[in-house]
């Protein structure tokens, strides 16, 4: 039963993207533009490293098939600043309000026009200045889910074990926002939970059946987990 219990476990995370922010400009004659544009979502872009150390490293990359234009017209997505909904500048409630967004090959592109608000102001003024450089989601996904999330790896050269979570589906978007460290949050937290379900899989994983390279890898990525110390 733990196997269904972790299987069906919703983790929410946050993931950032960089340099991704721009301030329209305002045609000739034209009063300052105020409309904010940015990617929130990059598909296909590995992540800052979950983890990164001797023995490995772990990323992150969101598959362009997790959101579809359907499904964000199903959210209530915030327009926010460091994921605090007391600074609020745009919103879309059901594919509606002050907040827009497209799907590209990129990624979830968006934009909006800062609110005549002291939150609005700072936020425009931060963006051009570039103080802000980025925009991280808040989504949520069944982490240990294959059909949500697929774990690939393969050994480097120098024996470093590279691990991508593919994040397939996504469940719920709660935020987009402007990140002034466009990175995770929280990562020492989502490393160590990662990792453990990690050292968890690989040491219940079966040696027999596989071929000499995928045995010589499944005893690397054991290695490595046994040695990492937290």
């Amino acid at each position: 039963m733990k196997k269904t219990e972790d299987t069906n476990k919703i983790i929410k995370r946050c993931l950032s993207i960089p340099n991704m922010l721009h301030v329209r400009e305002a045609a000739e004659g034209e009063a300052p533009s105020r409309t904010i544009t940015g990617y929130a979502i990059l598909f296909n872009t590995p992540s800052e490293p979950l983890w990164s150390d001797d023995d490995s490293e772990a990323r992150e990359m969101i598959a362009p098939g997790a959101v579809s234009q359907e499904f964000l017209d199903s959210q209530d997505i915030k327009m926010t600043m460091f994921h605090d909904n007391h600074l609020l500048l745009a919103r879309s409630d059901k594919g509606e309000g002050t907040l827009t967004y497209s799907i590209d090959d990129k990624g979830v592109a968006f934009e909006f026009d800062a609110p005549n608000t002291v939150d609005g102001d700072k936020a425009l003024e931060l963006v051009r200045r570039g103080d802000i450089k980025g925009c991280s989601f808040a989504f949520s996904t069944r982490y240990y889910n294959s059909d949500f999330v697929e774990r690939t790896s393969e050994t480097a050269p120098n024996g470093t074990v590279n691990i991508t979570y593919t994040v397939k589906s996504i469940l719920g978007i709660y935020d987009f926002t402007l990140a002034a460290n466009p990175y995770y949050p929280d990562t020492s937290v989502e490393a160590r939970e990662l990792t453990d379900k990690l050292r968890d899989d690989l040491r219940q994983a079966p040696a027999k059946g596989k071929n000499e390279e995928a045995n010589k890898q499944l005893r690397e990525m054991r290695q490595a987990a046994q040695k990492r110390i937290f």
